[in-house]
């Protein structure tokens, strides 16, 4: 089931196999921090939030008027790479606004592709798989601090590479940091094995290419295993507690597991270029791997799951409405454990834009050299490949499905959404600013250029004794003088509720004002800084 994050292409994905790569300190942390949820609630709220929110209200229309580019760039890569069929779709926010499909379904019987065609989405399930673990762990019927071995007992029989390996825990599996292989394509022909044979292979032994919790390593066999854990924590059936928990809770209908259960009309079946000729694939039954790629669905229904996705963003205080938490939604989109650095990666444009790429809980994490955070994963196998890549900040994202094998949909799909990026002029979410930023912007302002006593109590202690008032006092009459006359003060720029930047306009010159506020229930200055903006 190859991982094809479209950061990663073929020579860094080639490194990040050759060498180990160190996990992040937060996974320690994490592990050790991580409480049940009932032990605790929230007893109060802060006035200082306010929801971020997108300034630009036509975000969604002009997408659409540059539908025509995204068709062109997937029609163009169907020729070139053979695909008897891609359907894929856009998605902002809660909703999908476009979705379009070019080629056949079914090769045999000349049935088009649509927004409505089932395919095998492969490795895409996997983030579904995650947040059933959340789900469980949510309802406090598990940690991920757990040993699997504690609702897996087969596990506790297997042979760890050293004497001082920790047990393998859920949280290994989730973010494929339990020393297993890299095991595609083997684990993709495990699909329709059986439960049993899915307990035979670990009665039998594991084999480790690392010590657990060393370094990332894509595991089919993994997921394989935390369905297994779903199944004998729910008590009911992997696929049926993620049809019956999620999917059909978020509206997604037409997706399944077993493609017995499917109209032929309505499935598209796989094929794979060979002998300049498309050869069908045999689909593979619903098993045990069911957990690490076995989903069936459709662009319209996997919408609905990425508009879950993309919706559980920012933070804010309004009732939850899904079937996990948000905040568990946005933990499955964080970046637990390092995969690696593209440091040569070039975009569409021929721009050098190094990028870092993470794995959460069943999605891939990577951020930009402009900052720009993309959530996605991708999915192949004998037949089919897929991929969908979300922007959190932006509240946007694109889907692609094909029904050729181990489809790259990763590069259409990035270029695609990079290129709307561009020509719609997409941007984050503005954060408001917090009472206690612009109160504290104010006071800074009236004690220019005097820096009298009566401002003291603005600072917190550490302040003064770091950097004398005396001379902080003639920094700023230098700045002053350069920019003569102030004229206007600009917006506060948040960063977040206690950290943030504004402009000082003169005459002749702008000051950048950038300060951070200590935590304190009456939060303090304990860091500012005046530069003259060039």
């Amino acid at each position: 089931m190859p991982f094809l994050l479209p950061i990663f292409y073929i020579e860094v994905q080639s490194q990040i196999m050759k060498k180990s790569v160190a996990l992040v300190a937060g996974i320690f942390l994490f592990a050790c921090a991580e409480k049940k949820t009932s032990d605790y609630s929230i007893a109060s709220l802060s006035s200082e939030y306010q929801t971020p929110f997108f300034e630009d209200s036509l975000r969604a229309e002009k997408i659409l008027k540059y539908t025509a580019v995204v068709d062109s760039i997937f029609s163009q890569s169907a020729r070139a790479n053979h695909n008897p069929a891609i359907a894929y779709g856009i998605v902002v926010d809660d909703k999908l606004i476009y979705s379009h499909a070019t080629g056949y379904a079914n090769l045999e019987k000349k049935i088009v592709a649509d927004n409505k065609s089932r395919f095998r989405i492969a490795s895409m399930t996997k983030s579904f798989t995650a947040m059933a673990i959340l789900r469980l762990r949510d309802e406090g019927k598990l940690q991920l601090s757990d040993p699997v071995a504690q609702y897996i007992p087969e596990m506790s029989s297997i042979k760890y590479p050293t004497k001082d390996s920790k047990p393998i825990t859920i949280f290994n599996l989730l973010t494929m940091s339990a020393g297993f292989p890299e095991d595609n394509p083997w684990g993709d022909r495990q699909l329709s094995d059986t439960d049993q044979e899915l307990i035979d292979l670990v009665k039998s032994g594991i084999s480790f290419s690392s010590n657990p919790g060393s370094q990332f390593e894509y595991s089919n066999l993994g997921y394989g295993l935390l369905g297994r854990i779903v199944s004998n924590v729910s008590g009911v059936h992997y696929q049926d507690y993620v049809i019956n928990n999620i999917l059909r809770p978020l509206g997604m209908n037409d997706c399944e597991f077993e493609y017995e259960k499917i109209k032929g009309e309505k499935l598209a079946m796989g094929y794979r270029w060979e002998d300049n000729q498309w050869k069908p694939e045999a689909l593979l039954k619903d098993g045990s791997y069911a957990s690490m790629g076995g989903m069936i669905c459709t662009i319209d229904d996997f919408a609905k799951y990425m508009s879950f996705l993309l919706t559980s963003w920012p933070p804010r205080n309004a009732d939850e409405t899904g079937p996990v938490k948000r905040s568990s939604v946005r933990e499955m989109q964080q970046p637990w454990v390092f995969r690696g650095l593209a440091a040569n990666y070039k975009s569409h444009s021929g721009e050098l834009c190094p990028r870092t790429g993470s794995y959460g809980f069943g999605l891939g994490w990577r951020q930009d050299c402009h900052g720009v955070v993309t959530v996605s994963h991708s999915g192949g196998l004998p037949g089919f490949g897929s991929v969908h890549l979300l922007l959190p900040d932006h509240g946007v994202g694109i889907v692609a499905f094909s029904n050729l094998t181990y489809a790259n949909m990763g590069a259409p799909a990035t270029q695609a959404l990079d290129t709307l990026m561009q020509l719609a002029a997409l941007k984050k979410r503005a954060l408001p600013v917090s009472p206690t930023l612009k109160k504290v912007q104010d006071e800074i302002v009236k004690l220019l250029p005097a820096w009298g006593d009566e401002h003291d109590s603005l600072f917190a202690e550490n302040f003064f004794p770091d950097i004398s008032k005396t001379y902080r006092k003639k920094q700023t009459d230098e700045l002053l003088s350069k920019i003569g006359k102030i004229t206007s003060v600009g917006k506060m720029q948040p960063e977040n509720l206690l950290r943030g930047s504004f402009d000082i306009v003169g005459e002749k010159g702008t000051i950048e004002v950038y300060f951070t506020l200590t935590p304190d229930a009456d939060p303090k200055v304990q860091w500012l800084t005046f530069e003259l903006k060039k």
